[in-house]
């Protein structure tokens, strides 16, 4: 077949920043093939309040009417369980993001993952409310108190904080976001071993096209592909591969598509950490779908079960086409500009994929 429908996709993990920024890269959401959009809330200063969300949100809609987007908090000190039911009763969120300190971009304002227990009547409050915790599942580098962290074993070393809030609250939905090691996808093939039903899954993890194609020695030496968490070892490539064609509901798309302008990305020093996918998220997909002769398991994997785990309701959703892929090849373009201040270097930039993208009603 050269032609494949999708059905109404989602990207649950989308970074679209502010400013300039946001109006460049937020329109390319739908320019990928994605409907629904799941956002990111580590702005400066993150976004902790009601009104802040509202806010945002009417500037994305406005910058891309036919997309739906989803909302989030940041967790922090400044969240309290009544904001939570506030928001809740609103249905202006879908998610509290949790960030370690200082793992990634925007994150000097997160959480200690060494202890989750002040944020407990926080979790309460979602688990009552259907709220989803998102969690960036690394520790800080760091090496005292008898701890060796740094970035190829940062996700392994947070798994027992994830199986942890999992056992403390069973009927809160978690995600683990951007696995990238296959001693993550054995975490979530383990606390979901029995479950038969999508209805029953509470905890999932998202899984990006980049991780999807990456390795160590895709980022040692190039800025562009260097991203937190780190993409791994050949054989946790291969592992997220086969989890994302695998056609278990508790794995779904998340690009955590993450722009920096390019400037930034080339530094000596310093380097940003993020990968830009969002103008080509499914085509991305669809040449590591096509690899493992898997197209047939991408609907399920980019609208199916992230509407499943979401509880999305179709008929609110700002946009009801379907995405449908094509075999038309495309160049990646070397940059993508607003013609101002602003470019940005796309993943895989220069380089050609035999898919794109259409909408049908």
């Amino acid at each position: 077949m050269t032609e494949f429908e999708l059905g109404i996709t989602c990207d649950m993990h989308v970074h679209v920043r502010d400013s300039s920024m946001c109006e460049l890269v937020t329109p390319t959401i739908r320019e990928g093939g994605i409907s629904v959009a799941y956002i990111m809330p580590n702005l400066q200063p993150p976004i902790t309040t009601l009104s802040r969300v509202i806010e945002y949100k009417n500037k994305l809609e406005k910058l891309s009417p036919q997309t739906s987007f989803l909302m989030t908090f940041y967790l922090s000190k400044e969240l309290t369980p009544e904001l939570i039911h506030e928001a809740a009763k609103a249905k202006a969120i879908h998610g509290v993001k949790c960030y370690p300190a200082g793992v990634t971009t925007n994150s000097s304002s997160g959480v200690d993952p060494n202890d989750f227990t002040p944020y407990y009547d926080i979790f309460q409050a979602m688990q009552e409310e259907g709220i989803v915790l998102n969690l960036h599942g690394e520790k800080p580098n760091r090496n005292i108190d008898g701890e060796d962290i740094h970035v190829l074993n940062a996700e392994e070393s947070f798994l027992p904080a994830l199986k942890k809030i999992h056992e403390a609250f069973p009927k809160l939905k978690i995600v683990l976001e951007h696995c990238t090691t296959r001693a993550a996808v054995d975490a979530v093939l383990e606390i979901n071993k029995g479950i038969e039903h999508a209805k029953d899954v509470r905890v999932a993890a998202t899984i990006t096209a980049h991780h999807l194609s990456l390795t160590v020695d895709d980022w040692a030496g190039n800025p562009i592909n260097f991203c937190k968490p780190v993409a791994k070892l050949p054989s946790d490539r291969r592992a997220l591969v086969e989890a994302a064609i695998s056609g278990a509901p508790y794995f779904f798309f998340g690009s955590d598509s993450a722009p920096h302008p390019l400037q930034n990305k080339a530094k000596h020093v310093g380097v940003c950490a993020g990968v830009f996918s969002q103008s080509l998220a499914i085509p991305y997909l669809a040449e590591v779908f096509e690899a493992n002769n898997a197209l047939d398991k991408l609907r399920a994997f980019v609208s199916e079960y992230p509407l499943q785990f979401y509880n999305i309701n179709k008929d609110l959703l700002k946009c009801q086409d379907k995405a449908v892929i094509y075999k038309k090849r495309q160049q990646v373009p070397e940059t993508i500009t607003d013609g101002k201040d602003i470019v940005i270097a796309p993943f895989k930039s220069g380089e050609f994929l035999n898919w794109s993208v259409k909408w049908i009603q």
